[in-house]
């Protein structure tokens, strides 16, 4: 998400016990990076290095490496024999460069102006002898060269490192038999993610579909239905919070409710479609940072949207490249009327996601609760807005055990966006600050004033949730609010003690 030049990892390091923060962009290819270790450990730059987590774990030293934090640094072991000559070593990574600029464009004016700029740059790196100046000037041109590939290319929508098409097929996609505890449970608000793997919870998206007979109405292709799941798995971030498994979670919710209030009685199976996809697919790509992020930092996301909702509309861009695959495209069977409802319902649902329009949104189904109708087309739109809202932040609706790992992964996730925005100079939002948030501070105003007024929205229609949703988000909210009388009795405490103790000193 967001351009590539204002997007930047940062990686600490355990060296000879000393913590050594890294930073660097995205962009930088596995051999820079691996550079900048070498320099971190103060040794040769061509050394091969072994990267090790604190299992002891091998990590692969790329742009796409595991997040980690200054209680968990990486420990680097330089790897002794082996070195290749400097020069030839260089020489290798601008061959590198040069040939996947040509597979990359096939353009063969661009190819030798390619090759010419790189001779250049060798030339260069080979008077100064490998100074770090001179490399780091070599850097920029490269990167200057990358960016002017990326704007003869404007049909390329997606960053370069995105998998349109699965990283496996099918045949390595294997079918788990789900037993009648667990077909039972996934009807229900309660189920717990926590417990299942990505495949098992690809197998249990695939049953949902079968299962509401979406797979028998439209004609999908089970093979079709499977490498799209697949591709939407792949096309999840490894973030804290809006990942694959928050996909699933906000899927099964839907389902759930479906099931709980008898949707299909209510919706025709399109609507019933529309519904399901637009949950699964509701966060593709989600970069961990979010649309205030992305205005303030001015990233590509938001220039190409005007700052208007800038993730949502990605995440439909995404969806619909992805069912541009014909392997992937689960309405191939549509005619192009149908598909064209189904694609306007699906980005409907995936903007309301938005929570800058929750306030929106809630009160023009409020206008419409009392006197709802369901054949009118506005209302029951209307009505499919707010149902994805509730799932999508619903985690509290779960059983607390389910529920609270989900707040410490939010509550990271916004703590590396408030980090980075400290980093860049940008405004901080207090509920993302780690300085000034606790877990009971960030969720009872939430609960309180944005999940159950709409779960009770919701219920003037549906009065079955009340048991099992809006009942769970009162006792949350409940013990969210001891937990905070308990901390503010314990900061009380201490703060008369640093008084007393502070007495004690001033009379000595």
């Amino acid at each position: 998400m967001g351009s590539a030049s204002s997007s930047y990892r940062v990686i600490y390091l355990d060296v000879d016990g000393r913590i050594q923060k890294v930073v660097f962009s995205r962009l930088c290819s596995p051999c820079d990076i691996k550079e900048l270790f070498c320099t971190a450990l103060g040794v040769s730059r061509n050394t091969n290095l072994s990267l090790l987590d604190s299992s002891g774990a091998m990590v692969s030293i790329d742009p796409t490496m595991p997040h980690n934090t200054d209680r968990s640094p990486y420990r680097v072991v330089p790897i002794t024999g082996g070195l290749a000559d400097k020069e030839e070593l260089f020489q290798n990574v601008l061959t590198q460069v040069a040939e996947q600029f040509s597979r990359a464009f096939k353009i063969t004016e661009l190819k030798t102006e390619v090759t010419n700029r790189l001779a250049m740059l060798e030339k260069r790196v080979e008077l100064e002898g490998m100074k770090v100046v001179e490399i780091e000037k070599c850097r920029k041109d490269i990167k200057k060269l990358r960016e002017e590939m990326a704007s003869r290319n404007n049909s390329n929508y997606l960053e370069d490192n995105k998998k349109l098409t699965p990283r496996r097929d099918v045949p390595s996609y294997p079918k788990y038999h789900l037993s009648k505890e667990t077909v039972e449970a996934l009807r229900l608000p309660t189920f717990d993610a926590w417990q299942w793997e990505p495949n098992e919870m690809l197998s249990c998206l695939e049953h949902m579909y079968h299962d509401l007979g979406l797979v028998t109405e439209f004609n999908i292709n089970p093979i079709t239905l499977k490498r799209w799941l697949l591709c939407i798995h792949d096309n999840y971030k490894n973030i804290p919070f809006h990942n694959f498994r928050h996909c699933f979670c906000v899927t099964q919710m839907m389902y759930s409710m479906i099931c709980l209030c008898s949707l299909q009685e209510k919706f025709t199976q399109v609507d019933v479609m529309i519904l399901m996809t637009a949950a699964v697919c509701h966060d593709l790509d989600h970069p961990g940072f979010n649309n205030t992020y992305q205005v303030n930092a001015r990233t590509d996301l938001a220039v190409r949207y005007n700052d208007i909702s800038p993730l949502e509309n990605h995440h439909c861009a995404v969806a619909f490249q992805i069912f541009s695959q014909p392997d992937c495209n689960i309405f191939s069977t549509f005619d192009p009327e149908a598909f064209k409802q189904i694609r306007q319902g699906a980005i409907n649902l995936i903007l309301a996601t938005d929570m800058a329009r929750h306030g929106e949104i809630l009160d023009s189904f409020k206008q419409k609760v009392d006197k709802f109708d369901y054949a009118d087309e506005e209302h029951a739109t209307c009505l499919k807005m707010v149902l994805i809202k509730c799932c999508d932040i619903s985690n509290e609706v779960r059983p607390m055990e389910v529920a609270e790992p989900w707040v410490d992964c939010l509550l990271e996730e916004y703590f590396m966006q408030s980090d980075r925005e400290k980093t860049e100079g940008l405004p901080v939002a207090p509920f993302m600050d780690r300085e000034k948030v606790t877990k009971p501070t960030a969720q009872i105003g939430f609960i309180k004033f944005v999940l159950i007024p709409m779960f009770e929205a919701v219920m003037k229609l549906f009065p079955q949730i009340e048991e099992a949703m809006v009942q769970p988000l009162r006792e949350s909210r409940n013990r969210y609010e001891e937990l905070k009388q308990i901390d503010d009795a314990m900061n009380e405490v201490q703060k008369k003690k640093n008084e007393t103790l502070t007495m004690g000193a001033k009379k000595k």
